[in-house]
């Protein structure tokens, strides 16, 4: 059997990333990954392997919901979460409007004087590019630990319900992308909005009787990087380029 590479938008516009959770200890003895929060995506975690937890912190408050094979798990805009790996976790991360995650849609949970500063929040924030693996490794862990810094604060405000720590951060958190929206609008409609309206298209024809956009059909693939080869925030990642044209 033949796969032959053509043109095809990945279904719903949404972005894959094969994801194995960092194993390493934090100050508070849990591993896992760096909390964030995304301001315009849902995210799905599908779990292929291991065990572990997702800890949230929402307007609602705080929770942790228990995590194993085939669980599949999603949260809106908003959910402040951290992935907490209790033995060899591997998920696969569905994330909605692929391309924005990557253009800065998520916000690190620095400490409040960091989330505040720009300049200070992307020094944070980056990791040396170029840098042989192991300083990646310390860069990638040391940005994580930062993040867990301000996520405990974040975490003992909201189990005592005191909201307000949560509605500064997400105050600081839409100043910080606030100048890279428009950016993002156009990312949107370039990319992501289209995918509705072929549906709306399709969807015309067919009840006309008519499948014009038969003719279309089409297959696509897209190769992924080499596992491990990425840091992410959470963990060691594997991407496809699902909004790349073949």
């Amino acid at each position: 059997m033949t796969t032959t590479k053509l043109s095809a938008p990945f279904p719903g516009g949404v972005g894959l990333t094969r994801l194995k959770v960092y194993d390493w200890e934090a100050a508070d003895g849990a591993c896992g990954g760096s909390p964030h929060m995304h301001t315009a995506s849902t995210e799905a975690y599908f779990v292929l392997a291991g065990t572990g937890r997702v800890e949230t912190i929402r307007t609602s408050g705080y929770d942790s919901f228990e995590l194993s094979a085939n669980d599949v798990l999603w949260f809106s805009p908003g959910t402040i979460h951290r992935l907490v790996n209790d033995g060899d976790l591997e998920i696969l991360a569905i994330m909605q409007n692929g391309g924005l995650p990557e253009a800065g849609d998520a916000v690190l949970t620095f400490d409040a004087e960091i989330v505040a500063d720009p300049v200070r929040y992307a020094r944070t924030a980056s990791l040396t590019g170029g840098a042989p693996s192991d300083s990646l490794q310390d860069a990638a862990r040391a940005r994580r630990d930062a993040a867990l810094a301000g996520y405990q604060r974040l975490k003992e405000a909201a189990i005592a319900g005191e909201g307000e720590y949560l509605t500064k951060f997400q105050q600081d958190a839409v100043r910080l992308i606030h100048s890279r929206v428009p950016e993002w609008k156009s990312l949107w409609e370039e990319t992501i909005a289209p995918e509705s309206t072929r549906t709306a298209e399709w969807l015309d024809e067919l009840a006309q009787g008519q499948f014009s956009h038969f003719a279309d059909a089409t297959v696509a693939r897209s190769d992924a990087n080499r596992p491990g080869a990425i840091f992410g925030m959470c963990g060691t990642l594997q991407k496809w380029d699902t909004g790349r044209v073949l």
